[in-house]
């Protein structure tokens, strides 16, 4: 199921690709078609890797309710999004009108559903004692799952600031597709770092670590990383200051 609905993610991604040329609309000075072509994308691949890591758990039952939940909020997440790329809004921290603040908050209940899964399939990872695969792959899922959790509640200080960015408005020059303020800090840097520890972490343990303390080494550098840029976005510094 999560295979089927990552491919669908991505499916719509590409979708939104090819509108964007044909697209002159702009929100908050991009294209309106790169917002949902980033989440689907985003979550296009966190489905996938979802589906390759819980299928080292031994605990069906808690494989297909993970799943579930996971496929119901994510849908209806991007769902919201693209609604107000076609409506011509923007989707996150937008409360100019009674639809749009009920939209955004149907968002952040869904995020919150979401992480909570998350959380209970890290745990889940954590209590299971016998594993089909070297520690070191063990320890690259655990550690993967437990900076993204961390890192996806980062979400939670851009809905407080009701932006990303810090020192300036949302919305001025920034990177190539992914957008980042080339003005101010960005906390989006730190998220999306952060985020990909899910996918970074258990490669790592998989294919370069040879022991369970190298897995864990590499991933406290990782996350002094993303911690880096989080304290240099909240400082308003821009990536390449």
């Amino acid at each position: 199921m999560l295979f089927w609905f990552g491919l669908f993610n991505l499916a719509v991604a590409a979708v939104c690709l090819i509108l964007m040329p044909f697209e002159e609309t702009q929100i908050l000075g991009v294209n309106r078609w790169l917002k949902p072509f980033k989440f689907y994308s985003s979550v296009g691949i966190m489905i996938l890797t979802m589906a390759w890591l819980l299928y080292y758990l031994n605990n069906p039952k808690k494989i297909k309710i993970f799943s579930w939940l996971m496929v119901i909020t994510m849908f209806f997440e991007n769902g919201l999004i693209i609604a107000q790329a076609i409506r011509k809004t923007t989707s996150h921290f937008n409360a100019t009108s009674s639809l749009n603040g009920i939209m955004f908050s149907l968002m952040g209940m869904l995020i919150v559903i979401f992480t909570i899964t998350v959380i209970f399939a890290c745990i889940s990872f954590f209590r299971q004692k016998q594993f089909s695969i070297p520690s070191a792959y063990v320890w690259g899922i655990r550690l993967g799952l437990l900076f993204f959790i961390i890192f996806s509640l980062e979400g939670g200080l851009m809905v407080g600031l009701l932006k990303h960015t810090v020192g300036g408005p949302d919305g001025g020059a920034g990177l190539p597709v992914v957008n980042w303020s080339t003005e101010y800090g960005d906390l989006r840097i730190a998220h999306f770092i952060g985020i990909h520890s899910l996918q970074v972490l258990p490669l790592f343990g998989n294919y370069f670590a040879k022991t369970k303390k190298q897995t864990i080494i590499f991933s406290v550098v990782y996350f002094l990383l993303a911690m880096a840029f989080f304290l240099q976005a909240m400082k308003g510094i821009p990536l390449f200051f």
